[in-house]
């Protein structure tokens, strides 16, 4: 044992005890009276903590007896308080109890060597759980709040990305099935895992930020669920009412934008040497595309309400996974026998025909091929064709329901991306030599 190890670890438990327990005071002062409650606060738990840490140290001595008969001593008090608040019928949750448990468990951590040796690694595991236990009780509010937000449709989508992510991927079996070698069903449940795990991120950002909080938010989280999604519903917006078309305008390219560093972090995920000579054209095309929406967000500050406009739903179903998978499979071979029949030009066509669907398809077959032998140059192109071609069909779109006014403030910025991504193009390729 170290000399000053048991000092640090009282110390700790201490101020975590401290810091639980002025968190249930002010918590407490808070609700409502009338309402009884055997756990204290601010120095009640800090004794609790102690307790805990000076039943380890015994425990070196005398057996871990000692530590379960304290925990079960506090509690007895705690347990007759509670059944006769129940018995009473007076409004009484478990909160307070599971933090009075946790903080002693929390202080007999903090001196049992046996269980993590290393002193600094203890020590510090105690100080997270202790603030993360802090900060969880802390939210209560926001956590009620963002629960009652929470749909069914949105939890059951919820459970079924977790049952293919922890379940049913690591059970594929991790090898091809094919004679071209790229059907293997644990990296296409990879893929699809990866390319869902970011418009579920994005889609739980966008619900807990909410719309309401303007144009920007809502095009740079509308962009990582789906730039299709917020480029229909604005679009469709500006039909409605023409005084919008500004705003929606500054709104739809910046979900435009997210596209190049969401593609830069799933093609590093990848392949990192591919994105790495991805970075200066897909960076060019996101400033173009970040300087052409705050000039339109200039233009209007006044419309920046229609942020309310977009509804999104969780992007993440098993249909949509299937799909996904599906598309995913078939431009990887597509890709494969272009490459075999046509060499490189084979996959840059591939990848800007299939990029007017879904350019992430595209770009996890382009960055899967380079295992297979394809150049990183012709990767990145057919990567950069496909975003080009994405960015196109969207444009398109927005002309056909949002009309030729609307369009027109949308150009500049479409120029802008290709001309800068192009450039960073031309000026990666002249650096790799």
């Amino acid at each position: 044992m170290e000399t000053y190890e048991p000092f640090a670890s009282l110390a700790l438990v201490m101020a975590v005890g401290f810091l639980i327990g002025l968190q249930r005071e002010q918590s407490m002062a808070r609700e409502a009276t009338g309402r009884r409650t055997f756990v204290g606060g601010i120095r009640t738990f800090p004794l609790v903590a102690v307790a805990g840490a000076l039943s380890a140290l015994l425990a070196r001595a005398m057996g871990p007896w000692i530590v379960v008969t304290a925990l079960v001593v506090l509690c007895v008090p705690a347990a007759i308080a509670y059944a006769d608040d129940v018995r009473q019928g007076r409004d009484r949750g478990l909160t307070s109890e599971t933090a009075y448990v946790l903080t002693f468990l929390l202080g007999a951590l903090a001196p049992s060597g046996n269980v993590l040796q290393d002193t600094a690694s203890r020590l510090l595991v105690v100080a997270a759980l202790g603030v993360s236990v802090t900060a969880l009780l802390s939210m209560k509010e926001a956590l009620h709040d963002w629960a009652a937000r929470v749909t069914k449709d949105d939890l059951y989508a919820t459970v079924k990305f977790l049952v293919v992510a922890v379940i049913v991927l690591p059970l594929l079996p991790n090898r091809a099935l094919d004679p071209l070698e790229v059907l293997n069903p644990f990296h296409i449940g990879l893929m699809i895992t990866l390319i869902a795990g970011i418009g579920f991120a994005g889609y739980v950002a966008f619900r807990t930020l909410g719309p309401g909080r303007g144009l920007g938010v809502t095009g740079l989280l509308g962009g990582l669920v789906s730039s299709t999604a917020v480029t229909l519903s604005f679009s469709g917006r500006v039909k409605e009412n023409s005084g919008m078309a500004d705003a929606c305008a500054a709104g739809m390219v910046l979900s435009w934008t997210v596209m190049f560093p969401r593609l830069l972090v799933i093609v590093a995920v990848v392949h990192p040497g591919l994105a790495r000579s991805l970075v200066l054209p897909l960076g060019a095309a996101a400033l173009a595309g970040a300087g052409a929406s705050f000039l339109l967000y200039r233009r209007t500050r006044a419309q920046s309400a229609a942020g309310e406009l977009l509804s999104l739903t969780n992007p993440f179903s098993l249909g949509t996974a299937v799909k996904f998978g599906g598309l995913f499979t078939l431009i990887l071979v597509l890709s494969k026998l272009a490459v075999a029949s046509y060499g490189g030009g084979g996959l840059v066509a591939t990848g800007v025909l299939a990029g007017t669907t879904d350019v992430d398809a595209v770009s996890l077959s382009a960055a899967k091929l380079v295992y297979g032998g394809v150049d990183l140059r012709t990767a990145a192109a057919a990567i950069l064709g496909a975003c080009g071609a994405n960015t196109l069909a969207k444009a398109g779109i927005a002309w056909t329901i949002g009309g030729w006014a609307f369009e027109r403030r949308v150009i500049p910025a479409v120029l802008a991306m290709i001309v800068a991504g192009t450039a960073g193009a031309v000026a990666a390729w002249k650096v790799a030599g």
